[in-house]
């Protein structure tokens, strides 16, 4: 081998040494440069799921939110909520109402507490010492056909019904004696304001809903898969309560209030009451075999009021209370 190829060959592998360390330093700097990228990419990931983090809903209102007052009366226990008072307009206001919800006219009432749910059938038997039984059969007593008036669901987280409007005010008197206060059937203006969620109101149809939350908020007619009506009223708060917390104001059982029945006026009023005399008394709220218009917040209607004497398995009632006592 001349010198010459040897000088070559030497040249070459020098070369090759060199390629070699140039492939290792730019390979390193490859490395560094990904690293750098990675890097970059998960400080922005980080940054970007930071940012994106949903907000925490807001908690459903507890039953704290809702201020009142809780009575006990021979171990039955109560709550009456209060409506703090306001300005509102009564009637069909954004619906389709009946001729005996207008005109619309606005109404100023002081505050006051209404029952958190309907008289229950135990509330009833502790005050009163009778029971939902007794109660069907004096009604019977009184009715010519009695296979339209049978005794539906019992219990004593139930609505009370078979009550005339005249023993309620038996109940009431009795209840003021047990607990040193005046109770009252909350007026047709009370009971509307309540309904609707007072000063808190979402202006709904229903008390608490509308049309496409009517099986959320009540109770009112309904039919099981075979078609059948499904009877009888149901135990209380099983449906969501409206903006004051308050349960079944539309459907469940109607509810007696405490004014004569009467035509609407135009003008503005305070604390109204009704008409000073009258042969029926209002009912409100309608009731588990009403269709869902007659549900609404302003449902009135002259035939489903009646005598005072009279009693019915569709028709309980709530409590009103003053907040001066």
């Amino acid at each position: 081998m001349t010198d010459s190829t040897t000088i070559d060959i030497m040249n070459t592998m020098h070369i090759k040494k060199l390629f070699m360390a140039a492939v290792l330093v730019l390979s390193s700097f490859a490395v560094q440069a990904q690293d750098v990228i990675i890097s970059r990419k998960t400080t922005t990931t980080t940054t970007t799921s930071t940012t994106t983090v949903p907000k925490p809903k807001p908690n459903k209102p507890s039953p704290t939110d809702f201020p009142g007052q809780t009575f006990t009366v021979n171990g039955v226990s109560f709550k009456m909520i209060l409506v703090e008072g306001g300005t509102f307009t009564m009637g069909a206001t954004d619906e389709d109402g009946e001729e005996e919800e207008e005109p619309t006219h606005r109404v100023t009432l002081s505050s006051y507490y209404i029952s958190e749910t309907e008289v229950t059938q135990a509330l009833w038997e502790a005050v009163m010492g009778t029971t939902i039984s007794q109660q069907h059969e004096k009604a019977l007593s009184n009715k010519s056909n009695t296979k339209d008036y049978p005794l539906y669901n019992v219990g004593d987280n139930h609505p009370m019904y078979y009550v005339s409007w005249d023993e309620c005010q038996s109940f009431i008197q009795r209840l003021d004696s047990l607990t040193g206060r005046k109770f009252h059937l909350p007026t047709e203006a009370e009971w509307e304001f309540a309904a609707r969620g007072g000063k808190r109101s979402k202006n709904n149809m229903y008390s608490g809903g509308n049309l496409y939350t009517i099986r959320k908020v009540m109770w009112c007619e309904s039919y099981n898969k075979k078609g059948e009506l499904i009877t009888g009223p149901h135990p209380v708060k099983t449906k969501a309560p409206n903006e004051l917390g308050i349960y079944d104001m539309s459907g469940n059982v109607a509810e007696w209030c405490q004014d004569w029945f009467g035509p609407y006026t135009s003008s503005s009023q305070t604390n109204p009451t009704g008409p000073e005399t009258g042969t029926k008394r209002v009912t409100r709220g309608g009731d588990w075999m009403t269709y869902p218009h007659g549900c609404r917040v302003a449902f009135r209607r002259e035939d489903v009021n009646y005598e005072p004497f009279y009693s019915s398995f569709r028709i309980g009632f709530r409590l009103a209370l003053n907040t001066e006592q």
